[in-house]
């Protein structure tokens, strides 16, 4: 291979950080914000006056380019808007707006609003619909075909074909966005880079045929010295196509695990005493879609039982409370859950593989879980499903929950968000929208005893579009959220 042992020159030149947040330093604030949090009333939240990421000019814009040298046809965005709708939590509106707006996707959602895409020229008939009560609303994204364009890398026909993107340091994998092809090829060079104790584990076939692949680190395997029967930490990314950020921070956690391991004690350690899964595109078909062909596009792509409407949402499709509602059983909406539990195929595989892993592998004993979305800043626990069920350990879960969102605070400065994921898909007034999760299956199912999703930036400026340059700082924050979920587990005392 002509890229071997590219990468081991940099692990070996690679400095430790000289500033490293400890977790008593953390923890010394947790209760604080505990108690900070605990008194927000939520009612007063006001989303359109919180912080933002700030747009900078392109100085390229779409429609001067040839439409040859389009990364995708953008045709059918120049007339679509993103808006931000305030919401009253005790009031249904996302039914009324979708069948008042035939064009609507709605992005985000919470208790006090709803960021939606539709055509300007429906923004006027929504907004005067007599089923729809509006009190406020915000453009966020005024065109958001020049959004799309900025979004792919700026060399996007040789970022999809040339493999020597993949002779990575970070500054120069990290700089763009990367498509399928180039992150499978870096996976092969890490496993070759790091033999000892580095895999890439094939765990199926996608509908359209691609491997699903994720990186397995094992130390045991390495040295003698260290314990085969680790706990073993899970962490996906990408389950939902457009969330281009989720996966290349699954990325830069696997880089700066890998190049610090045996330089810096942190990392040493966490690898030592921790194996971790990784699956940094846990939807390849999904992905490499919204590479080619809409970059917006949210679910897998499977075949449904009509003609025209494609994919199944992955995180509705896991066999834990899965249930088929208003809301998720119209195969062309994106929230489409399937006819039963597991058919989604990623689904169905990536259950088999961890059944199977725990039988031919005694010593794989599945700890923790963290689930890479966007976006939102928010970080959630189960469950997903109902807010009447209440986790196991709950008060654990909630000073780990708080830990992780003060360990990005300290790294950054931006705010995570941390409550029950039950209250983000907001089930108390529209049952069924949590059903199904991989949050609630790995929580409970597998029996994962930390399980998180995490949704990381923007808080609405780009939403599914954060621009290149935000994937560094993003990685880096979530990194120490990471440091952190490890430290918490690792402390002996639990």
């Amino acid at each position: 291979m002509k890229f071997q042992g590219a990468l081991l020159p940099l692990a070996l030149i690679s400095s430790v950080d000289a500033f490293s947040i400890s977790k008593e330093t953390i923890k010394a604030g947790v209760f604080d914000a505990i108690q900070d949090v605990q008194q927000f009333d939520l009612s007063k939240y006001n989303p359109f006056q919180q912080s933002q990421v700030t747009a900078e000019e392109d100085d390229i814009h779409y429609s001067t380019v040839n439409q040859s040298e389009w990364p995708i046809d953008l045709s059918g965005y120049e007339n679509d808007i993103v808006i931000r709708l305030a919401m009253d939590p005790k009031t249904v509106m996302e039914r009324e707006i979708m069948k008042n707006c035939n064009n609507c996707d709605v992005w985000s959602r919470s208790q006090t609003f709803m960021d939606i895409k539709l055509p300007r020229d429906e923004l006027q008939p929504l907004l005067e619909s007599s089923e729809i009560k509006v009190d406020e609303y915000s453009i966020i994204i005024d065109d958001l075909a020049q959004k799309i364009f900025e979004s792919y890398p700026k060399n996007f026909f040789n970022a999809q074909d040339d493999d020597e993107i993949v002779a990575l340091d970070d500054e120069l994998f990290f700089k763009e966005y990367r498509p399928l092809k180039t992150i499978y090829s870096w996976f092969d060079l890490l496993a070759e880079t790091y033999s000892g104790f580095v895999s890439v584990e094939n765990f199926g076939t996608t509908f359209e045929g691609q491997k699903l692949k994720a990186l397995y680190i094992d130390t045991s395997r390495f040295s003698e010295g260290n314990n085969p029967n680790n706990k073993t930490i899970i962490i996906a990314a990408g389950i939902h196509a457009r969330e281009w950020i989720s996966v290349t921070s699954a990325n830069y956690i696997i880089f700066q695990l890998l190049t610090k391991y045996g330089i810096s004690k942190p990392e040493t350690d966490y690898l030592n005493q921790l194996n971790i899964l990784v699956v940094p595109v846990f939807n390849p078909d999904g992905y490499t879609y919204s590479w080619t062909n809409d970059r917006l596009w949210r679910k897998n792509r499977q075949e449904t039982y009509l003609p025209r409407c494609f994919g199944i949402d992955i995180d509705h499709s896991f066999d834990y409370r899965w249930e088929k509602t208003e809301e998720t059983s119209w195969p062309c909406d994106e929230d489409y859950s399937g006819e039963v539990p597991k058919e989604a195929l990623e689904v169905a595989q990536f259950e088999e593989f961890l059944n199977s892993s725990k039988a031919n592998h005694q010593h794989l004993q599945l700890y923790g879980y963290i689930d890479l979305h966007s976006y939102a800043q928010e970080i959630l626990y189960p469950y997903a499903y109902s807010c009447e069920h209440r986790p196991r350990d709950e008060e654990n879960l909630l000073e780990l929950a708080y830990g992780l969102s003060k360990a990005i605070r300290l790294n950054s400065g931006k705010n995570y968000l941390v409550t029950p994921a039950c209250k983000d898909k907001n089930v108390d007034l529209t049952p069924g929208m949590g059903s199904g999760s991989s949050l609630d299956y790995l929580y409970s199912t597998a029996m994962a005893h930390w399980a998180f999703q995490i949704k990381l930036r923007d808080s609405g400026s780009h939403g599914f579009l954060l621009p290149s340059k935000f994937i560094k700082p993003v990685g880096e924050e979530v990194y120490e959220a990471v440091k952190y979920f490890f430290d918490f587990i690792l402390d002996p005392e639990l």
